[in-house]
């Protein structure tokens, strides 16, 4: 016997098939907006709501555009949270 239960070793084969307990899986990594794959599409509602909220905490009204994509408003709601304290 190895001293392992079988709960036990249930457990160490969870472990060992789940992706997010893998350190040298990097598939959750935070991605450049520049790679996401749905980055061309429209922005999303949130990301619009966020926008403009954030553009108005700067005074800066110009860093909202109703047409960004996913990638741009990322990126800009980035940089407003930097500038807004926020990051």
């Amino acid at each position: 016997m190895t001293g392992k239960t079988s709960n036990q070793t249930t457990k160490d084969q969870s472990a060992a098939e789940n992706p997010k307990v893998d350190p040298s899986d990097e598939s959750n990594r935070i991605k450049d907006p520049d790679e996401w794959t749905t980055g061309a599409e429209p922005m999303t509602g949130a990301q619009a709501s966020y926008l403009k909220t954030l553009s108005e905490q700067a005074k800066a009204p110009e860093a909202f555009e109703a047409d960004l994509d996913k990638a741009e408003a990322s990126k800009r709601i980035d940089a407003l949270r930097k500038d807004t304290g926020k990051a």
